[in-house]
Protein backbone atom coordinates (compact mmCIF):
# COMPACT_ATOMS: atom_id res chain seq x y z
CA UNK A 1 0.00 0.00 0.00
CA UNK A 2 2.96 2.36 0.92
CA UNK A 3 4.23 1.98 -2.62
CA UNK A 4 1.14 2.72 -4.39
CA UNK A 5 0.17 5.72 -2.34
CA UNK A 6 3.74 7.17 -3.41
CA UNK A 7 3.29 6.49 -7.03
CA UNK A 8 -0.05 8.02 -6.84
CA UNK A 9 1.72 11.38 -5.08
CA UNK A 10 4.36 11.37 -7.90
CA UNK A 11 1.26 11.20 -10.04
CA UNK A 12 -0.35 14.20 -8.68
CA UNK A 13 3.14 15.96 -9.67
CA UNK A 14 3.50 15.36 -13.06
CA UNK A 15 2.94 18.48 -15.20
CA UNK A 16 -0.72 18.70 -17.62
CA UNK A 17 0.79 18.32 -21.08
CA UNK A 18 1.51 14.88 -19.60
CA UNK A 19 -1.82 13.72 -20.27
CA UNK A 20 -2.69 12.34 -23.84
CA UNK A 21 -4.28 14.17 -26.94
CA UNK A 22 -6.23 10.87 -27.02
CA UNK A 23 -9.92 11.20 -26.17
CA UNK A 24 -12.45 8.90 -24.67
CA UNK A 25 -15.05 8.12 -27.42
CA UNK A 26 -17.68 10.13 -28.85
CA UNK A 27 -16.20 14.11 -27.86
CA UNK A 28 -18.38 16.44 -26.22
CA UNK A 29 -19.95 19.06 -28.32
CA UNK A 30 -19.88 22.87 -27.16
CA UNK A 31 -21.55 23.43 -24.18
CA UNK A 32 -24.50 25.68 -25.25
CA UNK A 33 -23.72 28.95 -22.78
CA UNK A 34 -20.10 29.10 -23.65
CA UNK A 35 -18.41 32.80 -24.60
CA UNK A 36 -17.18 33.30 -28.20
CA UNK A 37 -13.68 33.45 -27.02
CA UNK A 38 -14.12 30.31 -25.19
CA UNK A 39 -12.27 27.36 -26.90
CA UNK A 40 -14.40 24.79 -28.36
CA UNK A 41 -14.34 20.87 -27.32
CA UNK A 42 -12.19 19.91 -30.58
CA UNK A 43 -9.77 23.14 -29.79
CA UNK A 44 -9.13 22.60 -26.20
CA UNK A 45 -5.89 20.31 -25.47
CA UNK A 46 -4.66 19.74 -22.54
CA UNK A 47 -1.29 20.72 -23.77
CA UNK A 48 -2.56 24.02 -24.03
CA UNK A 49 -4.02 23.96 -20.26
CA UNK A 50 -1.66 25.57 -17.57
CA UNK A 51 -2.12 24.77 -13.80
CA UNK A 52 -2.67 27.14 -11.49
CA UNK A 53 -3.36 25.19 -8.37
CA UNK A 54 -4.86 22.26 -6.46
CA UNK A 55 -8.86 22.98 -6.05
CA UNK A 56 -9.35 19.60 -3.68
CA UNK A 57 -8.70 15.59 -3.68
CA UNK A 58 -10.74 12.85 -3.19
CA UNK A 59 -12.47 9.78 -4.73
CA UNK A 60 -8.98 8.40 -6.21
CA UNK A 61 -8.16 11.77 -8.36
CA UNK A 62 -7.11 15.46 -8.06
CA UNK A 63 -9.09 18.60 -9.49
CA UNK A 64 -7.06 21.63 -10.35
CA UNK A 65 -7.62 25.33 -11.50
CA UNK A 66 -6.09 25.65 -14.60
CA UNK A 67 -5.96 28.70 -17.39
CA UNK A 68 -6.01 27.91 -21.00
CA UNK A 69 -2.62 29.30 -22.60
CA UNK A 70 -4.52 31.00 -25.82
CA UNK A 71 -7.75 32.70 -24.11
CA UNK A 72 -6.82 32.61 -20.62
CA UNK A 73 -10.22 30.88 -20.13
CA UNK A 74 -10.44 29.18 -16.65
CA UNK A 75 -11.46 25.41 -15.92
CA UNK A 76 -11.44 22.99 -14.10
CA UNK A 77 -9.99 19.78 -14.65
CA UNK A 78 -10.93 16.80 -12.53
CA UNK A 79 -8.00 14.11 -13.01
CA UNK A 80 -8.70 10.50 -11.61
CA UNK A 81 -5.85 8.63 -11.47
CA UNK A 82 -5.68 4.91 -12.53
CA UNK A 83 -3.94 3.35 -10.01
CA UNK A 84 -6.91 4.30 -7.35
CA UNK A 85 -7.08 1.00 -5.13
CA UNK A 86 -11.03 1.16 -5.27
CA UNK A 87 -12.78 -0.09 -8.18
CA UNK A 88 -15.73 1.70 -6.81
CA UNK A 89 -14.20 5.01 -7.58
CA UNK A 90 -14.05 3.77 -11.51
CA UNK A 91 -17.39 2.91 -11.51
CA UNK A 92 -18.30 5.88 -10.27
CA UNK A 93 -16.56 8.07 -12.82
CA UNK A 94 -17.56 6.35 -15.91
CA UNK A 95 -21.03 7.03 -14.63
CA UNK A 96 -20.56 10.64 -14.17
CA UNK A 97 -18.94 10.81 -17.29
CA UNK A 98 -22.18 9.07 -18.94
CA UNK A 99 -24.21 11.55 -17.73
CA UNK A 100 -22.17 14.61 -18.10
CA UNK A 101 -22.04 13.45 -21.71
CA UNK A 102 -25.72 14.66 -21.98
CA UNK A 103 -26.40 17.19 -19.65
CA UNK A 104 -27.47 19.86 -21.55
CA UNK A 105 -28.65 22.80 -18.59
CA UNK A 106 -27.58 26.05 -17.76
CA UNK A 107 -28.34 24.69 -13.90
CA UNK A 108 -25.93 21.68 -14.33
CA UNK A 109 -21.86 22.19 -14.43
CA UNK A 110 -20.42 21.98 -17.76
CA UNK A 111 -18.51 19.66 -19.19
CA UNK A 112 -16.10 20.86 -21.90
CA UNK A 113 -14.43 17.31 -22.76
CA UNK A 114 -12.66 14.49 -21.63
CA UNK A 115 -9.27 12.95 -21.98
CA UNK A 116 -7.39 9.73 -21.33
CA UNK A 117 -3.94 9.14 -20.92
CA UNK A 118 -2.01 5.83 -21.99
CA UNK A 119 -1.54 4.76 -18.31
CA UNK A 120 -5.75 4.84 -17.63
CA UNK A 121 -5.91 8.13 -15.73
CA UNK A 122 -9.12 10.00 -16.93
CA UNK A 123 -9.57 14.25 -16.87
CA UNK A 124 -12.87 15.98 -16.91
CA UNK A 125 -12.04 19.78 -18.18
CA UNK A 126 -15.36 21.35 -16.71
CA UNK A 127 -16.37 25.18 -16.41
CA UNK A 128 -14.87 26.50 -12.54
CA UNK A 129 -16.93 27.79 -10.54
CA UNK A 130 -14.98 30.59 -8.81
CA UNK A 131 -17.13 30.49 -5.10
CA UNK A 132 -16.64 26.99 -4.63
CA UNK A 133 -19.70 25.30 -3.33
CA UNK A 134 -22.58 26.04 -1.00
CA UNK A 135 -21.06 24.39 1.94
CA UNK A 136 -17.99 26.14 1.46
CA UNK A 137 -20.24 30.13 1.42
CA UNK A 138 -21.62 28.60 4.61
CA UNK A 139 -18.18 28.16 6.70
CA UNK A 140 -16.64 31.32 5.15
CA UNK A 141 -19.78 33.69 5.38
CA UNK A 142 -22.53 32.12 7.50
CA UNK A 143 -26.18 31.16 7.16
CA UNK A 144 -27.98 31.88 4.08
CA UNK A 145 -30.78 34.57 4.07
CA UNK A 146 -34.44 33.09 3.14
CA UNK A 147 -34.18 35.19 -0.15
CA UNK A 148 -31.03 33.72 -0.94
CA UNK A 149 -32.47 30.55 -0.04
CA UNK A 150 -35.36 31.24 -2.56
CA UNK A 151 -32.77 31.72 -5.10
CA UNK A 152 -30.82 28.49 -4.57
CA UNK A 153 -33.93 26.36 -4.16
CA UNK A 154 -34.97 27.84 -7.63
CA UNK A 155 -31.83 26.70 -9.37
CA UNK A 156 -31.09 23.72 -7.72
CA UNK A 157 -35.08 22.57 -8.89
CA UNK A 158 -34.75 23.55 -12.11
CA UNK A 159 -31.26 21.74 -12.53
CA UNK A 160 -33.31 18.31 -11.03
CA UNK A 161 -36.46 19.39 -12.81
CA UNK A 162 -33.98 18.83 -16.19
CA UNK A 163 -32.36 15.42 -14.34
CA UNK A 164 -35.53 14.12 -13.62
CA UNK A 165 -37.22 14.45 -16.63
CA UNK A 166 -34.23 12.61 -18.66
CA UNK A 167 -34.78 9.65 -16.00
CA UNK A 168 -31.46 10.72 -14.19
CA UNK A 169 -31.85 10.22 -10.15
CA UNK A 170 -28.53 12.63 -8.47
CA UNK A 171 -29.09 10.99 -4.90
CA UNK A 172 -26.19 13.41 -3.52
CA UNK A 173 -27.53 16.02 -3.66
CA UNK A 174 -26.10 18.49 -0.13
CA UNK A 175 -24.38 21.52 -0.08
CA UNK A 176 -20.69 20.29 -0.93
CA UNK A 177 -22.38 18.78 -4.31
CA UNK A 178 -23.53 22.36 -5.35
CA UNK A 179 -21.45 24.53 -7.38
CA UNK A 180 -21.50 28.49 -7.03
CA UNK A 181 -20.17 30.87 -9.52
CA UNK A 182 -20.01 34.87 -8.80
CA UNK A 183 -23.00 36.48 -8.84
CA UNK A 184 -25.01 33.44 -7.07
CA UNK A 185 -25.10 31.17 -10.31
CA UNK A 186 -25.63 27.63 -8.56
CA UNK A 187 -24.89 24.67 -10.67
CA UNK A 188 -25.72 20.69 -9.53
CA UNK A 189 -22.07 18.88 -9.53
CA UNK A 190 -20.56 15.62 -8.59
CA UNK A 191 -22.67 12.38 -10.79
CA UNK A 192 -20.40 9.86 -9.26
CA UNK A 193 -23.18 8.13 -7.35
CA UNK A 194 -26.22 9.31 -9.68
CA UNK A 195 -28.29 6.72 -11.44
CA UNK A 196 -30.05 6.90 -15.09
CA UNK A 197 -32.91 5.25 -14.87
CA UNK A 198 -33.52 2.84 -18.19
CA UNK A 199 -36.82 1.49 -17.16
CA UNK A 200 -39.75 3.30 -15.75
CA UNK A 201 -40.03 0.70 -13.24
CA UNK A 202 -36.39 0.25 -12.17
CA UNK A 203 -36.37 0.61 -8.06
CA UNK A 204 -33.54 3.11 -7.08
CA UNK A 205 -32.92 2.05 -3.16
CA UNK A 206 -29.30 1.08 -3.44
CA UNK A 207 -27.16 2.39 -0.14
CA UNK A 208 -24.84 4.89 -2.32
CA UNK A 209 -24.76 8.32 -1.59
CA UNK A 210 -23.98 10.56 1.70
CA UNK A 211 -25.86 8.66 4.66
CA UNK A 212 -27.49 11.92 6.11
CA UNK A 213 -28.94 13.14 3.43
CA UNK A 214 -30.59 10.04 2.59
CA UNK A 215 -34.44 9.35 2.44
CA UNK A 216 -36.27 7.37 4.33
CA UNK A 217 -37.36 5.20 1.65
CA UNK A 218 -33.58 4.45 0.79
CA UNK A 219 -33.45 2.86 3.91
CA UNK A 220 -36.80 1.25 4.20
CA UNK A 221 -38.56 1.37 0.79
CA UNK A 222 -41.65 -0.83 2.02
CA UNK A 223 -42.86 1.35 4.94
CA UNK A 224 -41.84 4.64 2.92
CA UNK A 225 -41.46 4.26 -1.03
CA UNK A 226 -44.98 4.17 -2.14
CA UNK A 227 -45.23 4.40 -5.62
CA UNK A 228 -41.35 4.31 -5.08
CA UNK A 229 -39.35 5.69 -8.48
CA UNK A 230 -36.18 7.42 -6.70
CA UNK A 231 -36.56 10.82 -7.30
CA UNK A 232 -38.14 12.06 -4.41
CA UNK A 233 -35.09 11.01 -2.48
CA UNK A 234 -33.67 14.54 -4.23
CA UNK A 235 -36.56 16.41 -3.26
CA UNK A 236 -35.60 14.93 0.69
CA UNK A 237 -31.99 15.98 0.44
CA UNK A 238 -32.53 19.30 -0.89
CA UNK A 239 -35.05 19.89 2.24
CA UNK A 240 -31.93 19.21 4.23
CA UNK A 241 -29.74 21.16 2.50
CA UNK A 242 -32.07 24.22 2.53
CA UNK A 243 -32.19 23.70 6.18
CA UNK A 244 -28.74 23.05 7.11
CA UNK A 245 -27.88 26.68 5.01
CA UNK A 246 -30.13 28.53 7.22
CA UNK A 247 -30.08 26.83 10.63
CA UNK A 248 -25.92 26.58 10.14
CA UNK A 249 -26.11 23.04 11.19
CA UNK A 250 -27.21 19.64 9.82
CA UNK A 251 -31.32 19.63 10.99
CA UNK A 252 -30.87 16.50 11.95
CA UNK A 253 -28.46 16.68 14.39
CA UNK A 254 -27.70 18.74 17.30
CA UNK A 255 -25.02 21.57 16.54
CA UNK A 256 -21.55 19.95 17.14
CA UNK A 257 -22.41 16.67 17.34
CA UNK A 258 -20.17 13.62 15.39
CA UNK A 259 -22.55 11.67 13.02
CA UNK A 260 -23.02 8.33 13.04
CA UNK A 261 -24.75 5.89 10.53
CA UNK A 262 -26.60 4.16 13.29
CA UNK A 263 -28.23 7.88 14.47
CA UNK A 264 -28.56 9.05 11.37
CA UNK A 265 -31.05 5.67 10.08
CA UNK A 266 -33.08 6.25 13.20
CA UNK A 267 -33.33 10.25 13.37
CA UNK A 268 -34.65 9.74 9.50
CA UNK A 269 -36.67 6.40 9.70
CA UNK A 270 -38.42 6.89 13.17
CA UNK A 271 -38.44 10.59 14.13
CA UNK A 272 -40.55 12.96 12.73
CA UNK A 273 -39.13 15.23 9.84
CA UNK A 274 -36.72 18.26 11.25
CA UNK A 275 -39.11 21.80 10.62
CA UNK A 276 -37.87 25.48 10.55
CA UNK A 277 -38.09 27.52 13.58
CA UNK A 278 -41.42 29.40 14.11
CA UNK A 279 -39.44 33.21 13.20
CA UNK A 280 -38.89 32.05 9.65
CA UNK A 281 -41.76 32.63 6.91
CA UNK A 282 -44.80 30.41 6.30
CA UNK A 283 -44.26 30.08 2.80
CA UNK A 284 -40.43 28.76 4.21
CA UNK A 285 -41.59 26.41 6.32
CA UNK A 286 -44.60 25.04 3.98
CA UNK A 287 -42.19 24.77 1.35
CA UNK A 288 -39.57 22.76 3.68
CA UNK A 289 -42.42 20.60 4.81
CA UNK A 290 -43.08 20.09 1.01
CA UNK A 291 -40.10 18.35 0.54
CA UNK A 292 -39.56 16.48 3.79
CA UNK A 293 -42.92 14.42 3.64
CA UNK A 294 -41.51 10.66 5.10
CA UNK A 295 -43.72 8.87 2.54
CA UNK A 296 -42.16 9.50 -0.90
CA UNK A 297 -44.94 9.90 -3.09
CA UNK A 298 -46.14 12.59 -0.91
CA UNK A 299 -43.44 14.83 -1.19
CA UNK A 300 -43.61 17.34 -4.26
CA UNK A 301 -41.84 17.00 -7.33
CA UNK A 302 -39.55 19.80 -8.53
CA UNK A 303 -41.89 20.58 -11.28
CA UNK A 304 -44.14 21.13 -8.29
CA UNK A 305 -41.80 23.20 -6.14
CA UNK A 306 -41.29 25.24 -9.01
CA UNK A 307 -44.65 26.83 -9.13
CA UNK A 308 -44.23 27.23 -4.98
CA UNK A 309 -44.72 30.76 -3.52
CA UNK A 310 -41.29 30.28 -1.86
CA UNK A 311 -39.71 30.48 -4.97
CA UNK A 312 -42.18 31.38 -8.07
CA UNK A 313 -40.78 34.91 -7.35
CA UNK A 314 -37.52 34.21 -8.29
CA UNK A 315 -39.30 32.92 -11.41
CA UNK A 316 -41.00 35.77 -11.90
CA UNK A 317 -37.95 37.91 -10.95
CA UNK A 318 -36.37 36.34 -14.31
CA UNK A 319 -33.44 35.05 -11.80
Amino acid sequence: MAVVRERRQLNLRLPLPEISERRLRFPLPLPPNATANSATAAEISTNDLEKIHVLGHGNGGTVYKVRHRRTSQIYALKVVHADTDDSLVRRQVFREIKILRQADSPYIVHCHGIYEKPSGDIAILMEHMDLGTLDTLLKKHGTFSESKLAIVAYQVLNGLNYLHSRKIIHRDIKPSNLLVKNGMEVKIADFGVSKIMMRTLDACNSYVGTCAYMSPERFDPDTYGGSYDGYAADIWSLGLTLMELYLGHFPLLTPGQRPDWATLMCAICFGDPPSLPENSSEEFRSFVGCCLQKESDKRWTAAQLLSHPFVSKVQMSGK
